[in-house]
């Protein structure tokens, strides 16, 4: 039995783990699930206050109308006695006492309505906040969420393309290395066209004052004077 308790005691170890961290796997799913509830809760709150304020009001109507028909049988109460009938006056005033009982009832009830009610708007009012709160918190966390799973798609993507990056850069340093030969065998053979041509050698003949030479202002000069010497 000993060994079949830790082996059960494992198992729900293990299964909480699992379970905690399936929670954490849909945290902000959940978070979002739980403040559509909350929501749903304060809409039904809502509601609930509605009633009560509509209690409340006819509880108010019903204090008043009742103040008014007190109000009404004491001026009969009055007049019978004033007309000696004290009788009638006795039955006007057992209405009345009847009358202040219900309105002592009805100021009792509306009394109890306006306290809830105002509790009520109270907590309707704060539970808002709350949840204003929770909706700027929860754009927040799903905006991180959306940075963090950008940040490490670009990470893996890098970390992973790594290496085909160095081939990529090898492949350029081929290529470039390639073209600069292409254009050094250009250059080196417009240079050997150029010394086996005939312009060239023209050029080392000039050079060596050697063919005819182009003449210039004081070369004509120099072969007058010598002429008129």
């Amino acid at each position: 039995m000993g060994i079949l308790n830790k082996i059960l005691t494992a198992f729900r170890g293990g299964a909480n783990e699992v379970g905690q961290s399936i929670v954490d796997a849909n945290a902000t799913r959940i978070f979002e699930q739980e403040i559509r509830d909350a929501e749903k809760h304060l809409t039904k709150a809502k509601r609930d206050l509605t009633d009560v304020m509509a209690k409340e009001m006819a509880a108010a109507r019903e204090v008043d109308r009742l103040k008014r028909t007190i109000g009404e049988h004491e001026g009969y109460a009055t007049q019978a006695l004033e007309k000696g009938n004290e009788a009638l006056a006795l039955e006007v005033a057992e209405k009345i006492a009847q009358l202040e009982q219900e309105l002592a009832e009805q100021q009792s009830a509306n009394e109890a309505f306006s306290n809830n009610a105002a509790k009520l708007k109270e907590l309707v009012k704060k539970t808002e906040r709350q949840l204003a709160d929770y909706q700027r918190q929860l754009s927040m966390v799903k905006t991180t969420e959306s940075v963090q799973k950008a940040t490490a798609s670009i990470t893996d993507s890098f970390a992973s393309s790594n290496s085909k990056l160095l081939n990529a850069k090898e492949s350029l340093e081929r290529i470039k290395a390639r073209q600069q030969q292409f254009d050094d065998r250009m250059k080196a053979a417009e240079t050997l066209e150029s010394e086996n041509s005939d312009k060239s050698l023209a050029a080392k003949l000039a050079e060596a004052g050697i063919g005819e030479q182009k003449s210039d202002a004081n070369a004509v000069l120099e072969r007058l004077k010598a002429r008129k010497g």
